[in-house]
This record gives C-alpha cells, structure tokens and sequence, in this order.
C-alpha cells in the first residue's frame, strides 16, 4: 500500500496538536473521564499523548538504534503541577515543536529502532500522525466537542491498524489477535463520503491464520457503511456500531467478533 509522503505525516502531527492543545484551552475539565478510555482523565489522556511524543523525539532525535525506557526521555510526564491548563498547553505546544523537528530533520528513511519492523524514522512519523489523530477523538469526546479527519489521513490510518492486526497475528503469540480466524469470514468497511479516487473501502479476510486485506469494493458477510471518520473511529473502538451515520448489513456478530480481537490502541 503506498504510504502518505513523510512531510504529510509531519503536518499532520502539528495540526493535531495545535487541535489537542484548543481541546485543553478550551475550559473542559480536565479532570473529566474520558469515556473511550475510562481509566483515565483527560488530563491523563493529555499527558499520555505528549510524553509517546517526547518518547518519539528522543528516539529520532538520538538515532536510537534500541527502545528508550520512558524515564529517560526529558519531561516525558508533562508539568509537574496538575490542573494548570496553561501549563499543559504550553508543555504540549513545545512537545509538538520538538517532535515534528526531529522528524523533518531525520527525513523518513533514517535507521531508529521501531516496535514492529519497520526500522526507520518514517515509521514513526506515520504511526504518531495516527496516535495522535485517534486520541485526539478520545480527548473532544471527553470534552464534548465536534471532530473532524482529513480523508487522507483517515483512509491511511485504516490501513496502518489493518497492518497492525497482521503484525501482531505474527509475532504477539499472547495477542487477542492471533484469536482472529473465522473461515469464510469476511468484512467490508465502505466510506460513503469519499471521492471515487481516495477507493476508501476495504475487505478484510478472516479465513486464514494472519488476515488479508486490499482496497476496493467487494461483497463480503458482513458490511461496515458510513463517513469516512465513523468508520475509522468504530474500527478503533471509539464509536458505537449504533452510532448515527453507521449501517451494519450482514452478519454483525462478525463484526463484533472482528473488534473485541483486534483491541491495539
């Protein structure tokens, strides 16, 4: 699948960045559950979010050629008095400055060590810019604010967890994904407020060990129909299969067996 190029990635972390930090500046309570991740607060979410993006800095920054543990990445945890919304906000903006610095600088083809495979620094860009984008949607949820994807972003997001679920198939023996298999099992994920030209649908096969999966427009057991984003976010887990916008058509029990396995992020 051709990726999206690197610089678009990078843009796209700095805009979602600018959007967390209007999320926190915003007078939401930062104290609030964050109902697609109840274990934490969006301030938590907040926090969570900018240190894997001073993880990834240092991992670019430094051409780490091995995992960097969390304690020693620079403010990783954030400001140390909770609460401060300005403080948060300003610790983010400089996380983001950090971050899409070191990777423009690094290019996308700059040995880093990566958790599944792909040992470059264009990993990393492409898997933040889609970190980011879903737990943007957890922290507006939170805060109950509106929500918006550009369909690059989010077509190519589908792909990276689709790569994911194959990935961990592969080599996380211990991973609710390796429990995927259903002969004759197939799904289709079908945008409907796409250009012809972004071929955002999807078929997944679910008949062998590791599943396989292209773009197009094919007929499968069961159907997953609606915006673009709707369905990023339900194949993510942060939206009902009931949610406004989205059909179900077949086997939806399918579906349901599809997103209790495939559970990263």
């Amino acid at each position: 699948m051709t990726l999206l190029a690197h610089d678009r990635y990078c843009d796209e972390i700095a805009h979602q960045v600018t959007q967390l930090r209007a999320v926190v500046t915003s007078g939401a309570d930062l104290s609030a559950t964050v109902p697609t991740c109840p274990d934490w607060s969006l301030e938590d979410l907040v926090r969570h979010m900018g240190g894997a993006l001073r993880w990834v800095d240092t991992l670019v920054r430094t051409r780490a050629q091995e995992n960097v543990p969390p304690e020693r990445v620079p403010l990783a945890g954030g400001p140390e008095k909770r609460g401060d919304a300005a403080a948060l906000d300003e610790w983010l903006a400089r996380t983001g400055d950090l971050v899409v610095g070191a990777l423009r600088e690094a290019g996308p083809d700059t040995p880093v060590w990566a958790w599944a495979g792909v040992l470059n620094s264009g990993f990393w860009a492409r898997r933040m810019a889609h970190e980011i984008t879903v737990h943007r949607a957890d922290a507006t949820l939170a805060a109950g604010l509106p929500y918006e994807v550009g369909p690059d972003i989010a077509a190519d997001a589908l792909d990276e967890w689709l790569e994911i679920v194959q990935w961990a198939q592969r080599t996380l023996p211990e991973d609710p994904a390796r429990d995927l298999r259903r002969p004759g099992g197939t799904v289709h994920l079908h945008a409907t407020d796409t250009e012809a030209a972004l071929d955002a649908e999807w078929l997944i096969d679910l008949g062998d060990e590791v599943i396989a999966w292209r773009r197009g427009h094919e007929k499968a057991a069961v159907a997953l129909r609606g915006p673009l984003t709707s369905v990023l976010l339900a194949l993510y887990r942060r939206l009902p299969l009931d949610s406004p916008g989205l059909e179900v058509l077949g086997e939806r029990e399918l579906l349901e067996f599809w997103l209790a396995r495939a559970t990263f992020g």
